[in-house]
């Protein structure tokens, strides 16, 4: 099968693939709007963006370990910004969650 070529002057394939892409840019917006829509999803993405260090500095005195920090930190702030776009709301009611679980974790 051969795979179909890409004219960037033709007006109905660049206007077919814009439109495909938005189809996609939504339902990639929609998957974290559903994660984010339950407290078992907000808790999972509170752990993964603590696990990336988006709080913390990533600096090191070894120039590879301090790459990979930055990588890891790269990937916490781009999750960071597509549930931003997706729903700000969640964002700020994750942060809610976790500040009460905080709470009762050192209450005890």
């Amino acid at each position: 099968m051969s795979e179909k070529t890409f004219n960037a002057e033709n007006e109905t394939q660049v206007k077919g693939r814009k439109r495909k892409d938005e189809i996609r840019r939504e339902r990639e917006l929609n998957d974290l709007r559903f994660v984010m829509g339950h407290e078992q999803g907000r808790r999972f993405i509170w752990r993964m963006l603590a696990l990336t260090g988006i709080t913390r500095s990533s600096f090191e005195t070894n120039a590879l370990s301090m790459a990979m920090k930055e990588g890891q930190r790269n990937v916490g702030l781009t999750l960071t910004a597509e549930i931003m776009e997706a729903d700000t709301k969640s964002y700020l009611t994750m942060q809610l969650e976790a500040a009460n679980m905080k709470e009762i974790d050192n209450a005890e």
